[in-house]
C-alpha cells in the first residue's frame, strides 16, 4: 500500500510513517520544510516537500497514493487564522487533490469535541475548523474514515484502546496507540464512513478497529 502522510513531521505521522514502513508499505510524508526530510528518512520514509497552505495544486504529490492520511495541524501556538487553513483548508484541499488524482481513501486525525464546536472556550476556532473539515470530507464521496484522538500523551504505547461511535467522550490517548490505530484503519474497510473517538483502553487495536 502507497500512503501519503500530510502534516509528515508530526509526532503522530512520525510514528505512523515508521509503521507503514516497518510493515512494507510505501511511506510517503508530505512536509513543508525541507530540512525535516532526514528525520523522516530515518524512520524509513519518503519525505515529499509541498506546502499544503500555500500550493495551489498538490495532484502530483498525491498522485499514485493508495490512501492519505490527514495528521497536520497549526499548532497550539498558531491563531484563529492558522486554523482555518491549516486544519480546515489544508485538510479540504488534501481532499480535493485526491479525488481528482482517483485517491479514494482518505483518514483523517480530527479531535474530540469536533461534534459540538461552538463551546466558549480556547479550543472554539480549533473545533470549528476541525468540525468543518470533517464535515467537508463526509460529502467528498470518498472513502474516508474521522478518527477523534483524545489528549494525546507521549507515554510508550500499550496496544489496547477504547473506540467508540458514540461521540462525546474524554480522556487520553498515546501518540504511539493513535498511530497504530490509523494503521489498522487503513486496512479495515469497515472503518469507512465512519466517525469514531479514540481513548486509552483494554481491547487489543486489532478487535477495537474491527469492532467499529
Amino acid at each position: 500500500m502507497d500512503v501519503l502522510v500530510a502534516g509528515g513531521h508530526g509526532k503522530v505521522a512520525l510514528r505512523l510513517l515508521r509503521l507503514l514502513a516497518e510493515g512494507g508499505h510505501e511511506a510517503r510524508g508530505l512536509i513543508r520544510n525541507p530540512d525535516h526530510a532526514a528525520d523522516l528518512e530515518a524512520v524509513g520514509a519518503h519525505p515529499i516537500v509541498a506546502d499544503l497552505e500555500g500550493d495551489d495544486d498538490i495532484g502530483p504529490q498525491v498522485r499514485g497514493a493508495d490512501a492519505v492520511v490527514f495528521a497536520a495541524g497549526a499548532g497550539p501556538g498558531s491563531g484563529p487564522e492558522r486554523k482555518r487553513t491549516v486544519d480546515l483548508g489544508a485538510a479540504v484541499k488534501l481532499a480535493d487533490a485526491a479525488k481528482l488524482q482517483g485517491v479514494d481513501r482518505y483518514v483523517i486525525v480530527s479531535s474530540i469535541g469536533a461534534h459540538a464546536p461552538d463551546v466558549d472556550s480556547p479550543m472554539r476556532a480549533y473545533l470549528q475548523a476541525k468540525a468543518e473539515a470533517d464535515d467537508y470530507l463526509r460529502s467528498s464521496g470518498l472513502d474516508w474514515t474521522i478518527v477523534r484522538p483524545g489528549s494525546l500523551t507521549d507515554e510508550p504505547g500499550t496496544g489496547r484502546v477504547t473506540v467508540s461511535t458514540e461521540l462525546g467522550g474524554r480522556g487520553a490517548v498515546t501518540r504511539d496507540d493513535v498511530a497504530a490505530v490509523l494503521l489498522a484503519t487503513l486496512g479495515a474497510p469497515n472503518t469507512i464512513g465512519v466517525t469514531f473517538e479514540l481513548f486509552a483502553g483494554d481491547t487489543p487495536i486489532a478487535e477495537a478497529v474491527r469492532s467499529l
